[in-house]
């Protein structure tokens, strides 16, 4: 495993973390506690450290099964990354609830399900401008990560070009920023990436495997159930990314390379982004992620 420095926070982040939403139980299945704990388990094995949750991956489902596995290992192995702003109701449906009072609910519900005391690393969750332009949240998040329980304050952006809150990163004292970025979706190299390696911000690349249609595993015209989130997607939509996707398999890919290893690796080789967070539904899954990280060199 190789690690960066997340930006200004100063913590060294494995280059391949874990994504956790699937643990939620929106893409296809439930998870008991002994399977979360062999996925992480694999992953601490091969060097991973970090792991990137939310309040709505069920109802603090996630975090519930991520802190039942810290409380029996070490918390200080764990790089700990979860978000606020969404109130999970049942699958695909959430509430935004970004008010001051709200956040400090939520962070206290968030702490209690991962079992910890702090967390390393708070990301607004994808809210719209507007509510991540009020004062008032940015110092209530201040005080909380005054008394400790937040380490590192962060921004997951929902679209992968929004400038405007890259770019109030310092005024709000946020060190990181989470976009959507794989090889199907460029764009926040145009704007985005810039901004942050003006800021020293740390970049977490999240879906770097295009909601799995990067695995290589999909051929056009694939279809999913109706538990899964990509039954959601647009079919048409789906149809040209697996396209695509056969193409770029057969141009870029060198022989011989697992395709998703592959494009792991192609997201960290862009010099602004410092770790990748795909999901993984088996540690089978860890094991193949964390190899791209001997492609890099």
């Amino acid at each position: 495993m190789k690690y960066r420095r997340l930006g200004k926070t100063e913590m060294n982040v494995s280059v391949i973390g874990i994504g956790t939403w699937q643990f939620g139980g929106e893409w296809g299945r439930q998870y008991s506690q002994d399977e979360a704990d062999a996925i992480l388990d694999k992953g601490r094995e091969l060097g991973i450290n970090l792991i990137d949750t939310a309040e709505c991956y069920g109802d603090h489902l996630s975090e519930s099964f991520i802190g039942s596995y810290i409380a029996r290992r070490n918390r200080e192995d764990w790089i700990i990354a979860t978000k606020f702003g969404h109130h999970f109701h049942e699958n695909f449906s959430r509430t935004a609830l970004f008010a001051p009072q709200d956040v400090v609910k939520q962070l206290d519900a968030s702490l209690k399900a991962l079992k910890t005391d702090y967390v390393d690393l708070y990301q607004f969750h994808s809210g719209p401008d507007q509510v991540f332009d009020n004062d008032d949240l940015w110092t209530t998040l201040d005080k909380l990560k005054q008394a400790g329980k937040i380490r590192h304050l962060g921004t997951s952006i929902g679209s992968n070009d929004n400038l405007h809150q890259t770019d109030a990163s310092a005024k709000v004292n946020s060190s990181v920023i989470q976009v959507v970025y794989n090889r199907l979706d460029r764009v926040p190299e145009e704007r985005v990436f810039p901004s942050c390696e003006r800021q020293d911000l740390g970049v977490l690349a999240r879906v770097p495997l295009a909601s799995g249609y990067l695995s290589g595993k999909y051929k056009p015209g694939a279809t999913f159930g109706s538990t899964d989130v990509r039954h959601h997607h647009d079919a048409q939509a789906t149809l040209r990314k697996l396209e695509e996707v056969e193409q770029i398999k057969q141009t870029e890919v060198p022989p011989g390379v697992d395709m998703a290893s592959w494009a792991l690796a192609w997201c960290l080789k862009h010099p602004a982004v410092t770790s990748v967070i795909p999901g993984c539904k088996d540690p089978e899954q860890v094991t193949a992620n964390a190899k791209a990280a001997e492609l890099l060199g």
